[in-house]
């Protein structure tokens, strides 16, 4: 079920000059339900409204991630949005990006705007070793027809290669929360394993996920925190595949 939430129309904190641009922020949720009021406290600066996909009613432990963000895409679309933004609900983006989302929207739209990924070990440390140091998602793109959408069935892009987007990076950070919690860096490990036992969709494998040999954590830096404040609750935010065996 799509949800579309749209806000008054108002000047917002920290847009540079004055922007009729309509920046919709689309997610879907299931697992990570309780999740989505802090996401919505985070995004409430940035955007003018939400599309939210409650993929709660899915059967199996993963649906396909292409239908859901298709039908994200469209329903912004259809919503007369200019921008989008395209978050999880274990996501945060950083403070800064409130004072700076004019700049990144006030030019073409044939650009998507990239984050730096922050795999976060703890509320305030992520990982920076290895690959987890490179880590870009290009989350920040203009709105386009739906039916341009392809995608593979696991981590691709929101947006096809062949649409023109120029790639650019904001030079802001984007939080990933599920990684704090041990057992769900394994409960990752063993889904996508499922979900890809050939590593067709990702080349790297994703053991590397549990593997913490050479691990560096970072701080946060001083003035790139994130709102709000992340508490973790120990929860697993997926299937358990230990209750969802194949026979």
């Amino acid at each position: 079920m799509i949800t579309v939430e749209m806000k008054p129309a108002r000047r917002r904190r920290g847009r540079w000059l004055w922007s009729r641009q309509k920046i919709v922020a689309v997610f879907s949720y299931r697992y990570d339900q309780h999740l989505v009021p802090d996401l919505m406290a985070n995004l409430d600066p940035i955007v003018d409204g939400w599309v939210a996909y409650d993929d709660r009613a899915s059967d199996g432990i993963f649906s396909s991630e292409p239908e859901r963000r298709r039908a994200l895409i469209g329903a912004a679309h259809e919503a007369g949005a200019d921008w989008v933004l395209a978050m999880d609900p274990d996501e945060r983006l950083e403070n800064a990006v409130a004072s700076r989302i004019g700049r990144l929207v006030s030019g073409s739209r044939h650009v998507a705007w990239g984050f730096r990924c922050r795999e976060m070990y703890t509320p305030a440390s992520y990982r920076v070793d290895g690959p987890w140091g490179r880590k870009m998602q290009h989350r920040l793109f203009g709105a386009y027809p739906p039916d341009r959408y392809r995608s593979k069935d696991l981590h691709g892009a929101w947006f096809p290669d062949d649409i023109g987007f120029r790639l650019k990076d904001s030079g802001l950070n984007l939080y990933h929360l599920k990684m704090i919690e041990p057992k769900r860096r394994a409960a990752r490990r063993d889904l996508y394993n499922r979900l890809d036992p050939d590593r067709r969709l990702q080349q790297i494998g994703y053991d590397y996920l549990v593997d913490e040999a050479g691990m560096i954590l970072e701080g946060v830096p001083a003035g790139r925190g994130y709102f709000p404040a992340h508490a973790d609750d120990g929860g697993l935010w997926m299937a358990d595949l230990s209750v969802n065996r194949r026979d």
